[in-house]
């Protein structure tokens, strides 16, 4: 591993929101091709990195109670360690619900490309499509497998989501897309019918977020999160604003 002059350091992860997604194609290698608007919100989960001989990774879920970390070498937070040629005691604490199309977890993987100061954008994709934007932050157009980021100028907005209490599998949400023969969906998401396929009990939080807020919901990316644009405050509710993006250094 290459040394660096690295410090303790607690490093928001910051969610991101998938504004609006075309699917543009697939590869021949399966993955597929899209054209999105993403932003980054002010829901954060919390890592906390430090220098250490092996790499060590801790999570807690939002009550502060030890969360399933799974095969650590698995982890795209260790993974992101090992990228950028580093080795650190990486602790979480999740405030992104996982598994809601939030990025958590690429969040938490850009966190710690950051502070290592690993800046290949494009590079980060080796680590899943979501992290580059993650590492990059603010807004932007987001193409290719999402290693191809355009920055656009911020935006000062507020979103309400609701998150149902269970999480949508990606991939299961893309084959399910292709199998439905690439429909384009409603509100700018092509994922949406694909979603709904997979997890029919979206439909009711889609549907509990209208009544509430008197908006047609979006589904952020395969989901499983539902949002609308502006302050919608209630218990369930999460109210966020948007967050320029930080230099890379």
């Amino acid at each position: 591993m290459r040394q660096r002059q690295l410090c303790k350091a607690v490093v928001p992860a910051w969610a991101k929101l998938t504004v609006s997604l075309r699917v543009t194609g697939v590869r021949a290698d399966g993955y597929h091709l899209i054209d999105a608007e993403m932003v980054t919100l002010d829901v954060a989960d919390v890592v906390t990195i430090e220098p250490a001989h092996t790499t060590h990774i801790e999570v807690l879920d939002a009550a502060g109670r030890p969360a399933p970390v799974g095969e650590p070498g698995d982890n795209l937070a260790v993974r992101a360690a090992r990228l950028a040629g580093v080795e650190a005691r990486i602790r979480i604490e999740k405030h992104i619900p996982p598994g809601a199309g939030l990025g958590g977890g690429s969040a938490d993987a850009a966190a710690v490309l950051r502070w290592a100061g690993y800046t290949d954008i494009p590079g980060a994709a080796q680590l899943g499509s979501d992290v580059p934007f993650c590492l990059a932050g603010g807004r932007a157009r987001v193409r290719g497998i999402g290693e191809r980021i355009e920055s656009l100028p911020f935006v000062a907005q507020t979103f309400t989501l609701l998150t149902p209490p269970f999480g949508c599998d990606t991939p299961s949400v893309y084959q399910a897309w292709d199998e439905l023969g690439g429909p384009t969906g409603p509100n700018g998401n092509d994922l949406e019918p694909a979603a709904l396929a997979v997890h029919p009990g979206l439909v009711e939080f889609r549907d509990q977020l209208a009544a509430h807020s008197g908006r047609t919901p979006r589904l952020a990316g395969s989901g499983s999160t539902w949002f609308v644009e502006g302050a919608f405050p209630g218990e369930g509710f999460v109210v966020a604003r948007t967050v320029a993006a930080a230099p890379l250094t």
